[in-house]
Parts: C-alpha cells; structure tokens; sequence
C-alpha cells in the first residue's frame, strides 16, 4: 500500500481532505513474503491522521478487501501509538471510531483480549452510550472465548463493589440473545466460566443481593450438568451478608436446580442454617425423587406385594415433605428435615441392596441359558 489516490472506486475527484490511499497487490504479496515489517510500515505514517480521516481510509481499505485482521492491527496501532499527543476529547472520538470500525470487520479479525483493552483504557473516556454498547456487545458475543482473569474487570469508583457484576450480566444478555442459547457446547463452556466467575464476587461484602441473583440465573438450565457450584457459591454469598432477609435469600436461592445437585450437597443444604428452611425441604424431596427413580426401574423384577410397599414408602416421604410446617419455629422445622433425611438414607440402603440383587439375579440368567427356573423375590 502506497500513498496515493484516497477516492472511492470509480471515482476521479480527489478526496477534499487531502487524504489518499493506492493499493499495489505486487507490494502487499511481497509483504507478505518478507516478513511482519513489511506489512505494517504504513501504519505509522496514517496514524497522523485525526479520527476522521481514520475513519475515511479505513472504510476505503474495507472496499478494497484489505485483509481484516492487517486492518484491525493498523486500528489498534492508531489507539496505542498515533494519540501519544492527543486531548482527551480527540481520544475519545478516536476510541469511537475505531470502535464503530471494529464492528464492520469479520469478528475474528479481532481478539476478545484487545476489547478488552479498550474497553480499560476507555473507562475514564466518557464514551457515548451506543459507543460503549457495541463494545460490550462484541465481547459479549464471543464470552465463551475469555478467561476469568479478563471478567474481573474492577467496579467504577463510589459503587461499593469490588467487580463490575452488571457487565459481566449484561455479556451474558449480550451472549444469549446473539445466538449462544442454541449452540450447547459454547453455552456448556459460559457456565463453566460464570461457575468460576460467582466464587470470585460472591465474597463481595458490597455486592447488593439484586445484582448477584441476576448474574445467577441469567444462564439457563441447560447452561450447567451440575448445579454443586452454584450452590457452594451462593454458600459463600449468604455467609458474607448474613442479615438478608428470607426474601432475598430466596430470590437467590432460585438460580439453583435441586434436580442437578449431588446426594452429598443436598445433604449439607438440608443441614446448612444460612439457607431458607424451605430450601432444605425441596433439596431432600428432589433426592427422594432421584432415589424413586431408580427404584423403578427394578419394578419388573419385584413382586406386586414389595412395590406396593415401596411405593407406599415413597408417597409417603412426599406427603411428610408436604405437609412440613413452614411458616412453625426454625429449630422444629430442621428437626423435621433430619428426620426426612433418615428417610433418605433409609431408602439409599434399600436401592443399594436392590441394585446388588438384581445384579445377582442377571448372573443367574446368564449361567442358565435361558433356563426355565422363575426368578427368586427380590424383597422379603
């Protein structure tokens, strides 16, 4: 590329800045053959330029299919190295210029960790609210690309709070609604990255409940296999600010899936004094509800007699889980749920002993051949 004519193709008229731009394809393979330097010796002589210009040459180099990735380099050369002398209004428009440039180039072109750089050195800018919407929105988009170290981006002054939580939420809005609901693999890695990402804040003693249950549950379900990270993060949450009201905790406390958490966090959540009571109630019923499940599905090797008594067992569970005393004493209440849980981990023992006879039962089967012997009772 040699300084030249700036005027769009077609066009024979000199552009009325001054500025002009030719593109030699001999020079730009050689470039490319030569070695990084090569390509880039322009960038310096352009960055001279004010954000107008910028904008202009840019937009040229777009039409004539200059490589995306050299055009996003030469803009973020023009943001480090062409405003060393420039106020802070003539930065300010040239982070919004390059920014609204930005967005016209194929995304890859332009690595999440370079946004990120502008969207530090623009904090103090003043940028305008469109401005600062499109940055957040490329970032957005491409969350499942960033580490965590990039989301710990510091709150502004006088807020209280150690993170930036409303950015990190409005990525994942930003996430969503571009597309990231339906491709499972990248939402699966964004709930991995936000179940890294609550630890870190929910210690937070100036992080305001509203703003910690938004970034909760602004995934969906399917976002996560299990939910025993949300739950020992929201476990820290309510550790730190321990004057929330049932209400609060509550509203926290639906981010989590009692259906996804493991038998030993349902156990410590029936037991855990900092959560709801009724919170307890729906992790053991939920456990109950895994273990009938599994029950089930020996149902065809079982006797009429040994189901019906299960099943009895199990309705009966429900109903004592039902018929709990919520709004009663919390110490009665707990005293309930140990009670429940003894049920739990009575009815763990049968399907573990269900399980081992069933599997005695398929050896049996095998070793027969088919055999015409009836199948022992599995229950006494």
């Amino acid at each position: 590329m040699t300084p030249a004519d700036a005027s769009p193709p077609g066009s024979s008229s000199p552009d009325s800045s001054g500025l002009r731009f030719s593109f030699d394809t001999r020079s730009t393979t050689s470039a490319k053959i030569n070695g990084h330097h090569h390509r880039t010796w322009w960038f310096e002589d352009l960055a001279r330029f004010g954000p107008d210009m910028i904008e202009k040459g840019a937009r040229i180099m777009v039409l004539r299919k200059l490589d995306h990735v050299t055009i996003s380099r030469f803009l973020f050369y023009y943001l480090k190295a062409g405003l060393a002398n420039a106020g802070p209004e003539e930065r300010r428009r040239a982070t919004e210029t390059v920014v609204g440039l930005l967005c016209s180039l194929d995304r890859g072109s332009v690595s999440c960790r370079s946004l990120f750089w502008i969207l530090r050195v623009s904090s103090s800018q003043n940028l305008s609210k469109c401005c600062r919407s499109r940055l957040e929105s490329m970032i957005g988009v491409r969350i499942d690309e960033v580490t965590l170290d990039s989301l710990l981006v510091p709150a502004q002054p006088g807020t209280g709070s150690l993170y930036d939580v409303d950015l990190v939420t409005r990525f994942l809005r930003s996430f969503l609604g571009g597309g990231g609901r339906e491709v499972v693999p990248r939402l699966r890695k964004v709930g991995s990255l936000m179940d890294l990402y609550l630890p870190e804040v929910a210690p937070d003693s100036g992080l305001k409940p509203g703003k910690f249950a938004a970034l909760a549950t602004a995934l969906p379900d399917a976002a996560r296999d299990s939910h025993d990270e949300m739950y020992r993060a929201i476990d820290m949450y309510l550790e730190v600010h321990g004057r929330l009201s049932e209400e609060e905790k509550m509203k926290i406390c639906r981010a989590i899936n009692y259906e996804k958490l493991s038998v030993e966090s349902c156990r410590h959540l029936a037991q855990n004094r900092k959560f709801p009571s009724r919170t307890a109630i729906q992790a053991l019923v939920s456990q109950q509800s895994k273990l009938r499940s599994l029950l089930k599905e020996g149902n065809s090797l079982r006797s009429s007699g040994c189901r019906e008594g299960r099943a009895d067992r199990g309705e009966q569970m429900v109903l004592y889980a039902k018929k709990a005393d919520l709004s009663g004493e919390n110490e009665k209440l707990r005293a309930n749920l140990r009670g429940m849980q003894w049920r739990v981990t009575e009815l763990e023992k049968v399907c573990r002993s269900m399980q081992s006879q069933m599997s005695r039962v398929t050896k049996r089967k095998v070793a027969s051949h088919g055999g015409s012997r009836s199948l022992p009772k599995l229950c006494s």
